[in-house]
């Protein structure tokens, strides 16, 4: 973040410091970790270090911590052995330590249950003799990667996303996230260029929606009522940042309709500019997280370039970051979120939300 960056009077960032309830979670503030993967976890399993890059975060102010994306047990969850699991003995033992730690700082702390699906490709470092899965054995261009799920195999995939859910819920997290974005798993049964089933769960966006809905049920049985369920779901893809799977306001209500009668509490929109209006033909220029929170109702988390200079994987930013400060707290006055998440600035500086509250903005340190 440049230096005075949000020194400007007309700048009140306020409203983001009151506390926000959903369900099982309570946030002292509106500021969230974004969950960032990491491979930092040798074996798949949380370690010291690990502990206290989350500690540290806690104690920079933020009031919501996403943890980095962890694999649910197979089959062929992800290609890298460092990332950590949610699953296991070990595993459960290393993000105890994160959760207890992350709670004496006074945050709250979800975990990203997280499955690659096909862009785990052909060659995995992790269990490299488990071919690659998903809905139809296709990426996105067509061409054949691995296999596709077969009815079995997402009976074991439920089972998976309920066993993380459990186990999250008994080692004490605040809720759970399912990362239903950016291409992988879930968000590949939504994308039709992924998607070619003849079954239940292809065909029409509520019909693409069925399967991660499915996925959320299992999780608000084996959870319970009252455990939050964060959703995360994009447009964009890691890889097609034009890809679109809603066209319209309609198809969005289409495709998170199923959602929310499965039991999501809270939408998490992942946009790479969160200022930017998500359906341009349309009078009313709401971002993504604006139209998911009018169609359905819920809570939702907004994330997008907050903070720093450069969009994700891409160039420089035109609008200075007080204008896109200004454009932020307009959007969450008009109630387009709820919470604002961000990632690299707070890789950056741990300390970058205590530091806002402060005042302290020329100490800010820099994402370069």
């Amino acid at each position: 973040m440049s230096q005075g960056a949000v020194e400007d009077p007309s700048i009140q960032l306020d409203e983001f410091f009151t506390e926000f309830r959903a369900g099982s979670l309570r946030l002292r503030n509106r500021f969230a970790m974004a969950p960032m993967t990491r491979m930092q976890s040798p074996g798949g399993v949380p370690n010291a270090e690990n502990i206290e890059y989350y500690r540290a975060h806690a104690a920079g102010g933020a009031g919501l911590l996403i943890t980095e994306g962890t694999y649910v047990r197979g089959p062929a969850a992800g290609p890298e052995a460092a990332v950590p699991r949610f699953y296991d003995d070990d595993s459960a033992a290393g993000w105890r330590a994160v959760v207890e730690a992350v709670h004496a700082e006074g945050a709250a702390i979800v975990p990203q249950l997280w499955h690659t699906g096909v862009t785990r490709g052909d060659s995995p470092k992790f269990e490299p003799e488990v071919a690659s899965v998903s809905p139809s054995g296709v990426d996105h261009n067509g061409q054949q990667v691995g296999q596709s799920l077969t009815t079995r195999d997402l009976d074991t995939l439920v089972e998976s996303y309920v066993e993380s859910a459990s186990l999250a819920k008994h080692i004490g997290f605040d809720g759970l996230e399912l990362h239903g974005a950016h291409g992988y798993l879930l968000d590949e049964f939504f994308w039709a260029a992924t998607n070619h089933r003849q079954d239940e769960y292809g065909g029409t966006l509520r019909r693409r929606a069925g399967f991660p809905a499915r996925v959320v049920a299992a999780v608000r049985e084996a959870a319970g009522p009252d455990f939050t369920i964060i959703y995360r779901y994009s447009q964009w893809k890691g890889a097609d940042y034009t890809a679109r799977v809603a066209e319209t306001p309609a198809e969005l209500e289409e495709l998170l309709t199923p959602l929310v009668e499965a039991g999501v509490d809270i939408f998490h929109t992942s946009l790479r500019r969160h200022w930017q209006p998500e359906f341009t033909e349309h009078a009313d220029d709401m971002s993504l997280a604006g139209w998911t929170k009018k169609i359905t109702g819920l809570p939702v988390i907004t994330v997008g370039s907050v903070g720093v200079d450069s969009v994700f994987h891409g160039n420089r930013i035109d609008e200075t970051q007080a204008q896109r400060f200004q454009v932020l707290q307009e959007q969450f006055e008009r109630g387009e979120f709820d919470i604002v998440a961000l990632g690299r600035a707070l890789l950056a500086d741990p300390e970058w939300v205590n530091k806002v509250h402060d005042g302290r903005l020329s100490e800010i340190t820099p994402f370069r």
